[in-house]
């Protein structure tokens, strides 16, 4: 895995080689201390993947996103001190979010995940939640549902629930409708987690998950996702 460091303080360039020279299937292609640089080193250099800090003079990280461009950047980790910058880091596809000190552990989970996203040739996209006092990203295909919560909404994750602040309107308007459905007002799943649907009455239907919840399918949004979920009208 073809590997790009970008970050202007040299010591933080440091701990990522570091990090990243204890890994036999990695080859650092080049270091950054610019924006300007990142991009004219993700062109030359063709990284499968660059760790990219978000606040560097003249062209910060999210600068160099926008000119080499979305759909052509490699997949992409932001390493950054400040967490203000999530949301949007959500929005341009990033892969995870390091912040600044993070542990050699966290370090190693999102290399790993980096590994099997290179792997197949796609980044996979996720959600930053809350986890007690801290921010903690999820990906997306982790998710089995989300749950409206007045002005928040609840993530399912295997036996987990996380916050996010914003209402699930919003939220859905991020989601790729190839993956999630919504199935009544107030929740969300994501296709790859039904295990089974059952016709009720009125034209409703029980959804079963692979968590073992079973939630509704209101009649007034069963036209949205028949197809997908094989129902017969």
């Amino acid at each position: 895995m073809r590997v790009l460091i970008a970050d202007d303080e040299a010591p933080a360039r440091r701990k990522l080689r570091r990090l990243l020279s204890t890994a036999p299937d990695v080859e650092i292609v080049g270091e950054a201390a610019t924006g300007e640089d990142a991009v004219r080193m993700i062109r030359s250099a063709a990284p499968d993947l660059v760790f990219l800090d978000v606040q560097m003079p003249a062209l910060d990280g999210f600068g160099v996103i926008d000119r080499v461009g979305v759909g052509t950047v490699p997949a992409v980790i932001f390493v950054t001190a400040h967490d203000a910058h999530a949301v949007r880091a959500f929005e341009v596809a990033a892969l995870d979010y390091l912040l600044k000190p993070f542990s050699a552990n966290r370090f190693a989970a999102v290399l790993d995940r980096a590994r099997l996203a290179v792997a197949r040739g796609a980044t996979r996209r996720w959600l930053l939640v809350s986890d007690a006092d801290q921010a903690l990203p999820i990906p997306l295909d982790q998710v089995i549902s989300f749950e409206a919560d007045r002005n928040y909404v609840r993530v399912h994750v295997g036996d987990r629930t996380f916050g996010v602040r914003g209402t699930l309107a919003a939220l859905v308007g991020r989601l790729d409708p190839a993956d999630f459905l919504r199935i009544n007002r107030s929740e969300v799943v994501r296709l790859a987690m039904v295990r089974a649907v059952r016709p009720r009455a009125h034209g409703d239907c029980d959804v079963e998950l692979a968590d073992g919840r079973t939630l509704i399918w209101s009649r007034r949004y069963r036209p949205l996702g028949e197809r997908r979920l094989g129902v017969p009208r």
